[in-house]
């Protein structure tokens, strides 16, 4: 009994001490690969990874939008042509796949990869149909 509280003790100071990716690193786990996100057990958005730091980002059921990464500290940030302002998010490498914090607001968000593919994000255009 001793063993498991001594165990949940250290478990949450265990997932504090957790490092962020690198950028280089982010990098090379992403780059040709469109990753599912979600946070609650709910699809978030879908995301492409193109060479050069350029990426494809949708909302579900959203249009696509196109942007760009860079690094800040120890977050990755995100420009959108849409949205100029950075979106910064602090990556970690985990067992399920990448988990990814929210900076710009302390909220507590956080999001999880789901899927991983090598195809390209489906993005279709604006008002396509009849």
């Amino acid at each position: 009994m001793r063993h498991l509280v001594a165990a949940l003790l250290i478990a949450p100071t265990a997932l504090m001490a957790e490092t962020p990716m690198t950028a280089s690193e982010f990098e090379a786990y992403v780059t040709g690969k469109t990753l599912t996100y979600a946070e609650g057990g709910i699809v978030y958005g879908i995301e492409e990874y193109l060479p050069n730091r350029r990426v494809r980002w949708a909302f579900t059921e959203d249009e696509c939008r196109e942007g760009e990464w860079f690094e800040a500290g120890e977050a990755i940030c995100f420009v959108y042509e849409d949205n100029l302002e950075p979106q910064c998010w602090t990556f970690y490498d985990r067992p399920g796949g990448l988990a990814a914090k929210f900076e710009n607001v302390d909220d507590g968000r956080e999001l999880y990869e789901i899927g991983q593919s090598p195809e390209p994000l489906f993005c279709p255009g604006p008002e396509v149909g009849v």
